[in-house]
């Protein structure tokens, strides 16, 4: 049993609490403001008493692999080792901060964004194996366009090397941890799949061999960046759109034995997550975000994101189709979690519509309930809320807004901060409503800390 205030150790690393900003699109790019962009972004979560940061998915290789418009590089050790600065601004606070590393593969915007296509015309996606046909009839009936390059044997190893040298640069940086991406449809959930993964080498084959690329990826952190805490998400598939014309998917019991294996492989800590074979909105869930499909001033950029304005009308339309699928569902992923921490010993982190303080003791075994997990994370919410941590963490020092098993995020679900992000906007909440809110929480003292780490 744990409290959200317990410290953690997560491969050796000390975290203050339980609670952790989960990775978010931060869409800093690599320009000359990036680093102040990311410490405007996430110094604040740590400044409000959050043990733990992810910083948002990262792209290892140089050209190619941004699944969305703004994504930071950290293929280049002269640009990571100015990151030093947020991450003494983390330190600055007592808190930590672990950077994801990404690289998109078949959901590269090299498949979906209409202008990154017409602007890099040799730009090819990073391919585990030829698109499955699914993804091949959407390319034929004009929805995606794909010119994969299947990688092979010796460019996997070249591919898992990326990884390592950028873990080893964002540790000479002064970052805590590495956190892979091994979800959301990146190409490491592409290796795990055998939705995309039809490889006859090493790499595919058999539910092990799929498994292959993850523990190379490993022995290339560990070799270059020396014993660093090691994270990764680990999936479970469902079909997208739920039909049985998706046959071949992770189940939760082929993630459960995911976590298992990379535990035996030397990871120090797995966050399960359910969502469909493809990018859509069981990565997010929730409502309709009517509103920011209806803001004009973002049209245009949505029209050069998606090709034209049918377009745009026809992926909004698609969009709302998915919100009936994909309502908004409480803790989603707290069973997956549930039985893959009574699978291992290591650290299991839990995010996903995680959104009131009671939930978040429920999942931690504070009460009667067995333990779904050993941290609790939220994404959208920083968006809402970016000095969150100060209305649902009991702080020792400074003021607390009166923490109880009722209090609760602002955050709506509605998704009006992500779908602008096609367009390169900046990741922010966009809900009147919920900025009220913020804003009268901020006057009544709600986000003040006395910070005295």
């Amino acid at each position: 049993m744990a409290t959200l205030e317990d410290p953690l150790s997560v491969g050796g690393c000390e975290i203050r609490n339980r609670l952790y900003r989960a990775p978010l699109l931060e869409c800093a790019g690599n320009g000359p403001d990036a680093v102040d962009t990311l410490i405007d972004d996430l110094e604040p979560a740590a400044e409000s008493g959050v043990g733990l940061i992810f910083q948002g998915a990262t792209i290892v290789r140089e050209d190619g692999g941004c699944a969305a418009p703004g994504m930071t590089r950290v293929h280049d050790p002269e640009f990571v080792s100015r990151l030093s600065r947020l991450t003494d601004r983390i330190h600055d606070h007592g808190g930590r901060i672990f950077v994801q590393l990404e690289h998109g593969g078949l959901r590269s915007m090299e498949t979906w964004h209409a202008e990154h296509r017409r602007e890099n015309p040799a730009l090819e996606q990073l391919a585990v194996s030829n698109p499955p046909w699914q993804l091949r009839l959407a390319d034929r009936l004009g929805f995606l366009e794909y010119n994969p390059h299947v990688l092979s044997t010796e460019e996997v190893y070249e591919l898992a090397a990326d990884f390592g040298r950028a873990a080893a640069s964002c540790v000479n940086a002064g970052y805590d941890g590495i956190h892979l991406s091994g979800a959301n449809m990146g190409i490491i959930q592409q290796f795990c799949s055998p939705f995309y993964n039809r490889r006859d080498d090493e790499f595919g084959g058999s539910p092990e061999a799929r498994l292959e690329f993850l523990a190379l990826v490993h022995d290339e952190i560990r070799d270059r960046a020396g014993d660093v805490p090691l994270v990764s998400k680990v999936p479970a598939e469902t079909p997208a759109p739920p039909t049985p014309i998706v046959r071949r998917k992770l189940s939760l019991t082929d993630g459960i034995e995911i976590a298992r294996r990379l535990e035996a492989i030397g990871y120090d800590a797995v966050v399960p997550v359910q969502a469909s074979v493809v990018w859509d909105m069981s990565i997010i869930r929730g409502e309709y975000p009517a509103r920011a499909w209806a803001n004009e001033a973002l049209r245009e950029g949505y029209d050069a994101a998606f090709g034209s304005p049918l377009r745009r009308r026809l992926v909004a339309f698609g969009n709302w189709l998915e919100s009936l699928t994909y309502d908004f569902d409480p803790a989603w992923n707290a069973e997956f979690c549930k039985r893959v921490r009574e699978q291992v010993s290591i650290p299991v982190l839990a995010e996903g519509g995680i959104r009131e303080r009671g939930e978040m003791d429920r999942l931690l075994g504070t009460g009667t309930d067995a333990a779904a997990c050993d941290m609790v994370g939220m994404a959208r919410p920083f968006y809402a809320e970016p000095r969150l941590g100060a209305r649902l963490l009991d702080l020792e020092n400074g003021e607390t807004a009166g923490i109880d098993n009722e209090t609760r995020v602002l955050c709506e679900n509605c998704n009006n901060c992500t779908v602008p992000q096609a367009t390169g906007a900046p990741g922010i909440c966009r809900t009147p409503a919920v900025l009220r809110e913020r804003g009268s929480l901020e006057r009544a003292g709600a986000y003040d800390r006395a910070d005295s780490d």
